[in-house]
């Protein structure tokens, strides 16, 4: 990011302001974070340029706490009068919210002293021509896997950076500047009137990191046309896999069943599961927020409370729980560090490939494509619309569509077999493909 107004110092001068004008007005305790970013996203179709994005986003968010009230307001002006009114209208909701014992801050002796640089920055000086042919390249690509892909949903290129300080009346100051870059196409397939979609994508805190245009191209457009004549098949229990991109569902089912907020109001499927094995011993997930250049990297969590790398769920069993500062007081326990999320979870893969798990497997589902959000989290029920392809003899046989796959995630944690070692890395979840033992699979 160009040094501008909006630099880490100017940004430190408004946390500054806005906690001491907060204090005058009676705040008990007061929290801010102020941040700043730019943007640039292109887009073609079919070889022309259909959108040009190029956006410059501040913000401003101020939480006041009254005691054992709290109130929040925010607002994208920074100027010190908006500032001031910003933190007034805070203080005034503050006054008419309920108390809450657990309102506060979170502990001061947790907050993050160290600072490490975690490498999350790298600009990307190219100009909108450039991305331009960048995203026709990539279109073309795949367009030119096969004839049989007759159209195009798109290409795109993208590329943000950002800066942003949090601070709170502990003392408490940090932030750090960010990028994002991107690079996606989808493409349409036909054969004998039935046509199929599908996509491929990649992104990265650092330029370098991507996947070529080419490459994102032509992954497309074959993943596109391998889904050509696919069918229906008959309802049966079989085994089923998930292939990397999406297994990381199943990751985020089981985190968001061991996060805090869901804990506390007893809707979670795995209520009092701290220490209980609840999945395969094949499951070990691992949360680490100081992986260089990761998406959810980061010294502190949203609260200035310090990260720590560990493991969350070891060979099945749940070490952690995930919590804020009042989730945890909420359940009578110390904040984790995950007020906003978890921080990388790298799950742990074998030694066997994806084809290796379509052997194993021998015959079953090789799902790709989910739909719907088919997942009640209190009970564990799960059941979600399907695409992939059918496996027989430990080969890919047909693809297939219009299914419907079911279960429960307390079996299906119990019933993984196996975990690729084909890891996804696009996004904060890493792990590979995932076989389970038996799923209930209908036509839908």
């Amino acid at each position: 990011m160009k040094k501008n107004q909006f630099d880490l110092e100017h940004l430190k001068k408004i946390a500054e302001h806005t906690m001491h004008y907060a204090k005058s007005i009676g705040a008990t305790a007061s929290e801010v974070e102020v941040s700043y970013g730019t943007g640039k996203n292109v887009s073609v179709r079919l070889g022309s340029l259909e959108t040009l994005e190029i956006n410059r986003d501040k913000g401003f968010s101020v939480t006041l706490y009254n005691g054992q009230r709290k109130g929040s307001s925010s607002s994208s002006d920074l100027s010190i009068q908006s500032i001031e009114d910003t933190v007034e209208a805070a203080f005034n909701i503050a006054r008419y919210t309920a108390p809450d014992p657990f309102f506060d801050l979170a502990d001061k002796n947790l907050m993050a002293t160290n600072m490490q640089d975690l490498d999350l920055h790298n600009a990307w000086d190219i100009s909108i021509d450039h991305m331009i042919d960048l995203a026709k390249t990539c279109e073309a690509s795949a367009l030119g896997v096969s004839q049989k892909i007759t159209n195009s949903e798109g290409a795109s290129v993208s590329s943000s950076e950002g800066i942003f300080i949090y601070a709170n009346s502990h003392g408490f100051m940090g932030g750090y500047p960010t990028s994002r870059h991107s690079i996606g196409c989808s493409v349409i397939a036909e054969e004998k009137s039935m046509m199929q979609r599908d996509y491929w994508y990649s992104s990265s805190r650092h330029v370098e990191d991507l996947e070529s245009v080419e490459s994102v191209g032509k992954l497309a457009g074959t993943r596109t046309v391998s889904r050509l004549g696919a069918k229906k098949i008959h309802t049966c229990h079989a085994p089923v896999i998930f292939e990397a991109p999406i297994a990381s569902g199943l990751i985020s089912s089981l985190i968001s069943a061991i996060s805090g907020g869901n804990l506390y109001r007893q809707s979670s499927f795995l209520l009092n599961s701290l220490g209980e094995k609840v999945a395969s011993e094949q499951l070990t997930i691992e949360e680490d927020p100081f992986l260089l250049r990761g998406d959810a990297s980061s010294m502190f969590d949203d609260e200035g409370v310090a990260t720590n790398s560990r493991l969350l769920v070891d060979q099945g069993t749940i070490n952690g729980y995930l919590l804020s500062s009042y989730s945890a007081r909420k359940l009578g326990m110390q904040s984790t560090g995950n007020a906003g999320g978890a921080h990388n979870l790298i799950v742990k893969t074998g030694n066997q490939n994806l084809q290796d798990l379509i052997k194993l497997m021998h015959k079953g589902l090789f799902v790709t494509e989910l739909l719907g959000h088919g997942i009640n989290m209190v009970t564990g029920d799960y059941s979600r619309g399907a695409a992939g392809f059918w496996v027989e003899d430990g080969v890919i046989a047909y693809p297939v569509e219009e299914i419907t796959i079911a279960g429960n995630m307390k079996d299906m944690l119990k019933q993984i077999l196996a975990i690729g070692n084909d890891v996804y890395r696009n996004g904060s979840k890493h792990t590979g493909s995932i076989l389970l033992e038996k799923m209930s699979i209908a036509s839908s």
